[in-house]
């Protein structure tokens, strides 16, 4: 079977692509390659990589990546999907070439104000829409993916 390449990208490539890639891995790794990167790789966001810990995956080994490697390396893919939230639109990288392009819109954690606690509990809520989202593309293939 031939796995469907996926590639996740946003600004920074520390939290909302990063947390897409581990729960389609997680959900349907064995279905589809999947990667993430961004137009100006970062750090690790430590409050991503708590959120999924709490969701049981573990991320705090993952690289930030750049989308221009991976053009540079001449990679396809049959998906690229932008995370990056609306106010930020402007910035999210495009990946030239084929594949389908869709737009996954979410806030960015690293945005986030407040105390510790409401920044974690709004990385969470990310996550969960997040999550919600992957579902439902998986759910876009009718049968022929399981979860």
């Amino acid at each position: 079977m031939i796995k469907q390449k996926v590639l996740f990208i946003c600004v920074h490539n520390s939290a909302r692509s990063q947390m897409a890639e581990a729960f389609l891995k997680q959900f349907a790794g064995d279905k589809f390659e999947v990667e993430s990167a961004g137009l100006e790789p970062g750090t690790l966001n430590p409050l991503a990589v708590e959120v999924m810990k709490e969701a049981g995956i573990d991320i705090s080994q993952n690289k930030t990546k750049s989308v221009l490697d991976f053009y540079r390396q001449g990679r396809e893919y049959d998906y690229v999907i932008t995370v990056c939230d609306e106010s930020q639109s402007a910035r999210c990288p495009v990946f030239p070439g084929g594949g389908r392009r869709l737009h996954w819109g979410f806030d960015d954690p690293s945005g986030f104000a407040g105390s510790p606690q409401e920044k974690l509990e709004k990385t969470r809520a990310v996550r969960e829409l997040i999550k919600k989202e992957i579902q439902k593309f998986l759910s876009s293939f009718s049968g022929t993916i399981s979860r």
